[in-house]
Protein backbone atom coordinates (compact mmCIF):
# COMPACT_ATOMS: atom_id res chain seq x y z
CA UNK A 1 0.00 0.00 0.00
CA UNK A 2 3.02 2.24 0.65
CA UNK A 3 3.05 5.08 -1.94
CA UNK A 4 -0.29 4.37 -3.43
CA UNK A 5 -3.72 5.91 -2.83
CA UNK A 6 -6.83 3.91 -1.75
CA UNK A 7 -10.00 4.78 -2.29
CA UNK A 8 -13.58 3.34 -3.70
CA UNK A 9 -15.29 3.83 -6.68
CA UNK A 10 -18.61 4.45 -6.96
CA UNK A 11 -19.64 2.71 -10.16
CA UNK A 12 -21.83 3.96 -12.90
CA UNK A 13 -25.57 3.75 -12.85
CA UNK A 14 -29.24 3.74 -14.86
CA UNK A 15 -29.42 6.99 -15.61
CA UNK A 16 -28.24 9.83 -17.90
CA UNK A 17 -26.83 9.64 -21.60
CA UNK A 18 -24.80 6.48 -20.99
CA UNK A 19 -26.96 4.18 -19.09
CA UNK A 20 -26.02 0.82 -17.27
CA UNK A 21 -27.41 -1.51 -15.08
CA UNK A 22 -25.37 -3.92 -12.75
CA UNK A 23 -22.00 -2.27 -12.87
CA UNK A 24 -20.23 -3.04 -9.96
CA UNK A 25 -18.48 -0.81 -7.34
CA UNK A 26 -14.53 -1.40 -6.88
CA UNK A 27 -11.82 -0.84 -4.20
CA UNK A 28 -8.87 0.46 -6.05
CA UNK A 29 -5.26 0.94 -5.15
CA UNK A 30 -4.07 3.83 -7.50
CA UNK A 31 -0.03 3.97 -8.06
CA UNK A 32 2.43 6.04 -9.84
CA UNK A 33 4.11 4.66 -12.97
CA UNK A 34 7.65 4.74 -13.26
CA UNK A 35 7.44 7.26 -15.23
CA UNK A 36 5.58 9.68 -12.75
CA UNK A 37 2.33 9.20 -14.80
CA UNK A 38 -0.66 8.08 -12.82
CA UNK A 39 -1.81 3.93 -13.49
CA UNK A 40 -5.08 3.36 -15.66
CA UNK A 41 -7.87 1.54 -14.12
CA UNK A 42 -10.01 1.57 -17.16
CA UNK A 43 -12.29 4.32 -16.83
CA UNK A 44 -14.70 5.44 -18.53
CA UNK A 45 -15.15 1.40 -20.78
CA UNK A 46 -14.28 -0.75 -17.62
CA UNK A 47 -16.70 -1.36 -15.25
CA UNK A 48 -14.92 -3.45 -12.53
CA UNK A 49 -13.02 -6.15 -14.66
CA UNK A 50 -15.01 -6.51 -17.06
CA UNK A 51 -15.29 -4.17 -20.75
CA UNK A 52 -18.28 -1.97 -20.55
CA UNK A 53 -20.24 -3.39 -23.51
CA UNK A 54 -20.59 -6.75 -22.11
CA UNK A 55 -24.43 -7.26 -22.12
CA UNK A 56 -24.71 -7.58 -18.28
CA UNK A 57 -24.37 -4.09 -18.21
CA UNK A 58 -26.40 -3.53 -21.23
CA UNK A 59 -29.63 -0.68 -19.71
CA UNK A 60 -32.71 -2.33 -19.14
CA UNK A 61 -35.23 1.10 -19.07
CA UNK A 62 -34.51 3.19 -16.22
CA UNK A 63 -36.89 6.25 -15.36
CA UNK A 64 -33.69 8.27 -15.19
CA UNK A 65 -32.11 7.50 -18.80
CA UNK A 66 -31.94 10.47 -20.81
CA UNK A 67 -34.37 8.74 -23.50
CA UNK A 68 -36.76 7.67 -21.33
CA UNK A 69 -40.58 8.82 -21.35
CA UNK A 70 -42.33 8.84 -17.94
CA UNK A 71 -45.03 6.40 -18.22
CA UNK A 72 -48.03 8.48 -16.15
CA UNK A 73 -49.06 5.35 -14.43
CA UNK A 74 -47.11 3.58 -11.08
CA UNK A 75 -44.97 2.15 -10.54
CA UNK A 76 -42.49 4.51 -12.71
CA UNK A 77 -41.51 2.91 -15.90
CA UNK A 78 -40.67 4.17 -19.48
CA UNK A 79 -43.67 4.23 -22.57
CA UNK A 80 -42.99 1.33 -24.86
CA UNK A 81 -41.50 4.11 -27.43
CA UNK A 82 -39.06 5.48 -25.15
CA UNK A 83 -38.33 1.87 -23.75
CA UNK A 84 -37.57 0.54 -27.50
CA UNK A 85 -35.67 3.89 -28.36
CA UNK A 86 -33.25 2.89 -25.14
CA UNK A 87 -32.95 -0.74 -26.18
CA UNK A 88 -32.45 0.34 -29.76
CA UNK A 89 -29.47 2.80 -29.16
CA UNK A 90 -28.10 2.25 -25.90
CA UNK A 91 -27.71 -1.50 -26.35
CA UNK A 92 -25.03 -2.63 -26.27
CA UNK A 93 -23.20 -0.16 -24.26
CA UNK A 94 -20.46 1.39 -26.37
CA UNK A 95 -16.87 2.63 -26.04
CA UNK A 96 -16.12 6.14 -25.61
CA UNK A 97 -12.20 5.98 -26.54
CA UNK A 98 -10.91 3.86 -29.39
CA UNK A 99 -8.54 2.33 -27.13
CA UNK A 100 -6.64 2.36 -23.69
CA UNK A 101 -3.75 5.01 -23.17
CA UNK A 102 -1.98 2.23 -21.45
CA UNK A 103 -2.57 -1.31 -19.59
CA UNK A 104 -5.01 -1.44 -17.84
CA UNK A 105 -5.12 -1.80 -13.49
CA UNK A 106 -8.01 -4.01 -12.39
CA UNK A 107 -9.30 -3.26 -8.93
CA UNK A 108 -8.21 -4.89 -5.73
CA UNK A 109 -11.94 -6.02 -5.09
CA UNK A 110 -15.98 -5.23 -6.00
CA UNK A 111 -18.91 -4.86 -4.38
CA UNK A 112 -22.29 -4.88 -5.42
CA UNK A 113 -24.18 -2.62 -7.92
CA UNK A 114 -25.35 0.57 -6.70
CA UNK A 115 -24.24 -0.44 -2.84
CA UNK A 116 -22.02 3.09 -3.09
CA UNK A 117 -18.62 3.73 -1.70
CA UNK A 118 -18.32 6.90 0.26
CA UNK A 119 -15.71 6.77 2.77
CA UNK A 120 -12.78 4.67 4.01
CA UNK A 121 -9.92 5.14 6.53
CA UNK A 122 -7.69 3.12 7.98
CA UNK A 123 -7.84 2.13 11.38
CA UNK A 124 -5.43 3.38 14.75
CA UNK A 125 -4.01 0.64 17.02
CA UNK A 126 -6.27 1.90 19.29
CA UNK A 127 -8.77 0.24 17.09
CA UNK A 128 -7.26 -3.12 16.97
CA UNK A 129 -8.89 -6.04 18.34
CA UNK A 130 -11.45 -8.84 17.90
CA UNK A 131 -11.64 -9.33 13.88
CA UNK A 132 -9.64 -5.77 13.42
CA UNK A 133 -6.04 -7.02 12.72
CA UNK A 134 -3.20 -4.16 12.56
CA UNK A 135 -3.22 -1.77 9.49
CA UNK A 136 -6.98 -2.83 8.64
CA UNK A 137 -9.11 -0.06 7.10
CA UNK A 138 -13.43 0.43 7.46
CA UNK A 139 -15.48 1.76 4.74
CA UNK A 140 -19.12 2.78 4.50
CA UNK A 141 -21.51 2.16 1.89
CA UNK A 142 -24.29 4.40 1.18
CA UNK A 143 -26.51 1.86 -0.95
CA UNK A 144 -28.62 2.66 -3.99
CA UNK A 145 -31.07 5.33 -4.49
CA UNK A 146 -33.26 2.74 -7.37
CA UNK A 147 -31.80 3.88 -10.41
CA UNK A 148 -31.28 0.29 -11.03
CA UNK A 149 -33.18 -2.81 -9.45
CA UNK A 150 -32.36 -3.64 -6.49
CA UNK A 151 -28.75 -5.41 -5.42
CA UNK A 152 -30.10 -8.39 -3.47
CA UNK A 153 -33.22 -10.60 -3.57
CA UNK A 154 -35.32 -10.26 -0.75
CA UNK A 155 -35.31 -11.54 2.44
CA UNK A 156 -31.65 -10.68 2.13
CA UNK A 157 -30.92 -7.12 3.07
CA UNK A 158 -29.63 -4.93 -0.32
CA UNK A 159 -25.82 -4.54 -0.40
CA UNK A 160 -24.72 -0.93 1.53
CA UNK A 161 -26.39 1.15 4.65
CA UNK A 162 -23.32 0.07 6.26
CA UNK A 163 -19.75 -0.66 7.87
CA UNK A 164 -17.53 -3.23 6.38
CA UNK A 165 -13.88 -4.08 7.48
CA UNK A 166 -10.83 -5.58 5.25
CA UNK A 167 -7.78 -6.52 6.99
CA UNK A 168 -4.55 -7.21 4.58
CA UNK A 169 -2.34 -10.09 4.57
CA UNK A 170 0.65 -8.66 6.69
CA UNK A 171 3.59 -10.89 5.24
CA UNK A 172 6.46 -9.90 3.68
CA UNK A 173 7.14 -10.45 -0.03
CA UNK A 174 4.05 -11.74 -1.07
CA UNK A 175 1.10 -10.53 -2.99
CA UNK A 176 -1.19 -8.00 -2.08
CA UNK A 177 -4.56 -10.13 -0.88
CA UNK A 178 -7.28 -8.89 1.13
CA UNK A 179 -10.22 -10.16 3.52
CA UNK A 180 -13.48 -8.18 3.76
CA UNK A 181 -16.02 -9.01 6.05
CA UNK A 182 -19.03 -7.40 7.37
CA UNK A 183 -18.57 -4.88 10.25
CA UNK A 184 -21.97 -3.06 11.07
CA UNK A 185 -24.94 -2.63 9.36
CA UNK A 186 -28.81 -2.31 9.22
CA UNK A 187 -31.03 -5.41 8.21
CA UNK A 188 -34.24 -3.93 9.26
CA UNK A 189 -36.59 -2.61 7.01
CA UNK A 190 -36.50 -0.36 3.40
CA UNK A 191 -33.66 2.08 4.33
CA UNK A 192 -34.70 4.75 1.36
CA UNK A 193 -37.73 5.69 3.99
CA UNK A 194 -38.97 5.40 7.17
CA UNK A 195 -40.27 1.93 8.34
CA UNK A 196 -40.69 0.49 11.90
CA UNK A 197 -37.07 0.01 13.72
CA UNK A 198 -34.77 2.15 11.84
CA UNK A 199 -32.81 1.96 14.43
CA UNK A 200 -29.68 1.99 12.43
CA UNK A 201 -27.59 3.15 9.51
CA UNK A 202 -29.41 4.70 6.60
CA UNK A 203 -27.52 6.75 4.52
CA UNK A 204 -23.44 6.35 5.61
CA UNK A 205 -21.67 9.09 3.58
CA UNK A 206 -18.02 9.15 5.12
CA UNK A 207 -15.95 7.76 7.96
CA UNK A 208 -12.97 8.63 10.01
CA UNK A 209 -11.41 8.02 12.84
CA UNK A 210 -10.86 10.41 15.97
CA UNK A 211 -7.97 11.56 17.93
CA UNK A 212 -10.01 8.91 20.55
CA UNK A 213 -9.40 5.76 18.21
CA UNK A 214 -12.92 5.77 17.57
CA UNK A 215 -14.62 5.67 14.11
CA UNK A 216 -17.21 8.30 13.38
CA UNK A 217 -19.63 7.81 10.79
CA UNK A 218 -21.70 10.61 9.15
CA UNK A 219 -24.96 9.51 7.84
CA UNK A 220 -27.09 11.51 5.98
CA UNK A 221 -30.31 9.71 6.74
CA UNK A 222 -33.22 8.18 5.16
CA UNK A 223 -34.37 9.50 1.22
CA UNK A 224 -37.03 9.07 -1.17
CA UNK A 225 -35.34 6.95 -3.84
CA UNK A 226 -36.39 6.38 -7.47
CA UNK A 227 -37.31 3.14 -7.14
CA UNK A 228 -40.73 1.68 -7.10
CA UNK A 229 -40.88 1.58 -3.64
CA UNK A 230 -40.26 5.48 -3.33
CA UNK A 231 -42.65 6.32 -1.24
CA UNK A 232 -43.06 9.66 -2.63
CA UNK A 233 -46.37 11.05 -1.75
CA UNK A 234 -47.89 14.75 -2.97
CA UNK A 235 -46.75 17.14 -5.69
CA UNK A 236 -44.09 18.79 -3.39
CA UNK A 237 -41.91 15.59 -2.50
CA UNK A 238 -39.65 14.60 -4.68
CA UNK A 239 -37.41 11.86 -4.71
CA UNK A 240 -33.96 12.09 -3.37
CA UNK A 241 -35.22 14.17 -0.90
CA UNK A 242 -33.93 13.85 2.77
CA UNK A 243 -36.65 13.14 5.79
CA UNK A 244 -35.68 15.72 8.01
CA UNK A 245 -34.99 14.31 11.57
CA UNK A 246 -32.94 11.22 10.30
CA UNK A 247 -29.32 12.52 10.24
CA UNK A 248 -26.86 11.33 12.93
CA UNK A 249 -23.55 11.06 13.08
CA UNK A 250 -22.32 7.54 14.85
CA UNK A 251 -19.52 6.88 16.89
CA UNK A 252 -18.15 3.20 17.25
CA UNK A 253 -15.39 2.56 19.42
CA UNK A 254 -13.47 -0.68 20.32
CA UNK A 255 -14.69 -2.14 23.79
Amino acid sequence: MAGGIFIGEDGPDERGARPSNNAPDALQLGRQNPDGSPDYHGWPDRFGFLPSSQAVFNPIGGTSDDLCVRNPTPPPSCTPDSLANILKLDVPIADVLAFPPQPITSPLAIEGADSSFTGVDFVPDAFVTGPVRPGAALYSLEGDFGFSPPNATSPAPEIGHEVKLINFNQLPDTPLSLQIQNFARNTTGDQAFIAPNTNGFNRPTNLRFGPDGCAYVADYGAVRDQGEDTHVVGTGNGSLVQIPGTGVVWKICPM
